[in-house]
Order: C-alpha cells, then sequence, then structure tokens
C-alpha cells in the first residue's frame, strides 16, 4: 500500500513538474538541430522580444563576423539566451552574422574536446566575437543588458 502512495505522488511529481530538460546534445549544431532536441527552446524563442534599435544595428553591420556559440542544453541560462540569440539574428537578416554553435557536455572532464584550445571558455553559454578574424569581446553566461544590445555594443567598438 505505502509503495503505491509513493509510485502515485512521484508521477503526480512528474506529471506537474512540466518538461524535463534530459537531452545533452554535444559537439556541433544547427539551430534547427538544437529546436529539435530542445523543442521547449522554441517556445522561449517565440517569446522573447529584442529591442529594436539594437536589431538594426547588427542589420546593418557591413563587415562578415563570425561568433562561436558555446552552449548546455541542460544549462538553465543556455535556455534563455540561445533562443534569444536565434531570434536577435533571424529578425536582423543579416548573411554577414555568422553562428557556430556547440553543445557542450555537463561534464567538466569531457569539454575540452569540444573546446579549441586557448578559447578559454568555463561559464556557459559563451558567445565569443570575431571580426577579421580577430575575437573583439564575449557574452559570457548573462548579458549585461541584451543579447542584442551586447553583440551590438561589441560591434559598434
Amino acid at each position: 500500500m505505502v509503495s503505491r502512495i509513493v509510485i502515485m505522488m512521484v508521477s503526480l511529481a512528474a506529471a506537474f513538474a512540466g518538461p524535463l530538460q534530459n537531452v545533452e546534445m554535444t559537439g556541433p549544431a544547427t539551430p534547427s538541430q538544437i529546436l529539435a532536441a530542445i523543442p521547449e527552446w522554441e517556445a522561449d524563442m517565440a517569446a522573447y522580444q529584442p529591442r529594436p534599435e539594437a536589431v538594426e544595428t547588427l542589420r546593418r553591420i557591413g563587415q562578415p563576423v563570425l561568433i562561436e556559440a558555446y552552449f548546455g542544453s541542460w544549462c538553465s541560462d543556455s535556455k534563455a539566451h540561445v533562443p534569444a540569440l536565434f531570434k536577435v539574428l533571424d529578425m536582423a537578416d543579416n548573411p554577414l552574422l555568422k553562428v557556430l554553435y556547440t553543445a557542450i557536455p555537463r561534464d567538466k572532464a569531457a569539454r575540452a574536446r569540444f573546446i579549441p584550445e586557448g578559447r578559454n571558455v568555463d561559464k556557459l553559454p559563451t558567445f565569443v566575437v570575431f571580426l577579421n578574424s580577430r575575437e573583439i569581446g564575449r557574452i559570457i553566461e548573462t548579458p549585461a543588458r541584451s543579447v542584442e544590445e551586447d553583440l551590438a555594443a561589441l560591434l559598434r567598438r
């Protein structure tokens, strides 16, 4: 009898806990692969409201920019900021803004093979921004203002 009650309580708790994010992606991924593996991020992307002025700044960037986006599919900060990056870049609609997404495992001992030597990525997400093949800045874990405003500020320098 007690075991049935415990099983019922666990089942009810799981039912009301919301979607479980058990997916741990690793390695290079595209936005469509990320959203297929973590469909909850689509709602986060849809709900995000970027600042129009910053998006316009990104739309007008006239030089190739590379962003290396390191994220954890299991990470709450990544859940907040990677879908925001998807939306911002979609709205900016600038083919000169390229992003390489790399999913990083939760296990810190297993991370080295996913991060280039010397890149020094510890906190997730980390967006490393390159202009003319030179690193010009990073957004680490949580943006100072917002993803789009921090990116625009880095690219205005």
